[in-house]
């Protein structure tokens, strides 16, 4: 069996780059992939600690930002959608939509 140490130290990785990819990357749908990622480090920790305390708790929450990330998915991509038709561009420094 794997040790939940194994788990954290994946959970932990996908963080950081998931952390990494958010700060350094330029354009909006990178930028969404890599929200994605830290919301499944999340979720591996939640599941690893349920399954550490015998409880359901945790993948019940884990269900919860599942269907939390997908609806952020959904709405992140339709305004990405919308920005490239306004500005035919997807990269975040050039949208200057809220700037007086």
């Amino acid at each position: 069996m794997i040790g939940i140490e194994y788990y954290l130290i994946l959970s932990l990785l996908l963080l950081l780059i998931g952390v990494y990819g958010a700060i350094t990357l330029r354009h909006a749908i990178g930028i969404l992939m890599s929200i994605e990622l830290i919301f499944n480090a999340a979720n591996i920790n939640l599941i690893v600690f349920s399954q550490y305390m015998q409880s359901m708790l945790g993948q019940v929450f884990a269900l919860f930002v599942i269907a939390i990330a997908a609806a952020e998915a959904a709405v992140g991509l339709a305004i990405i959608i919308m920005v490239y038709r306004n500005f035919h561009s997807v990269s975040v420094d050039e949208i200057d939509l809220l700037k007086w």
